[in-house]
């Protein structure tokens, strides 16, 4: 899956109505990729564990728990890619999701529940990039 195709899946898959922490996002997701083909779960993880990635900067999380990092830089996936890109080129955008705290937790779940469907396995998933906070050292340094 390439990075057009993850945030076209995000863009279909976000529900109409408000959708709070993601859940009816991640569910729908989640959906899609269980009736897809394995590759694009993978991709998926891929695509999803890079964006996070591009978001652990020292200027967006400074102030918050590893924790509510991670679900914060989520949220800001699950509101799309033109959120995404806005916060990307104007680190202040990313102030309200760290303030109000929005969060989108579940949908950090969605490949490993997909792969869990499609293979009946848990995934010991090891993506290129890190979900985890504080991993993109280059956007922690000084």
């Amino acid at each position: 899956m390439n990075e057009d195709a993850f945030w076209q899946l995000i863009e279909d898959c976000r529900p109409t109505k408000p959708d709070p922490d993601a859940e009816l996002l991640a569910a729908t997701v989640t959906e899609r990729l269980a009736e897809s083909a394995l590759s694009l779960v993978i991709g998926f993880a891929e695509q999803l564990s890079w964006a996070l990635y591009r978001l652990d900067r020292k200027e967006y999380g400074h102030n918050l728990s590893g924790d509510a990092f991670l679900y914060t830089r989520a949220a800001v996936v699950a509101a799309g890619r033109s959120v995404f890109d806005g916060v990307l080129q104007d680190p202040a955008a990313f102030t309200p999701y760290a303030t109000d705290l929005i969060w989108a937790e579940s949908l950090l779940y969605t490949p490993d529940r997909a792969y869990k469907r499609i293979t009946g396995e848990e995934w010991g998933r090891d993506t290129r990039y890190s979900y985890e906070s504080f991993s993109n050292t280059e956007g922690w340094a000084d």
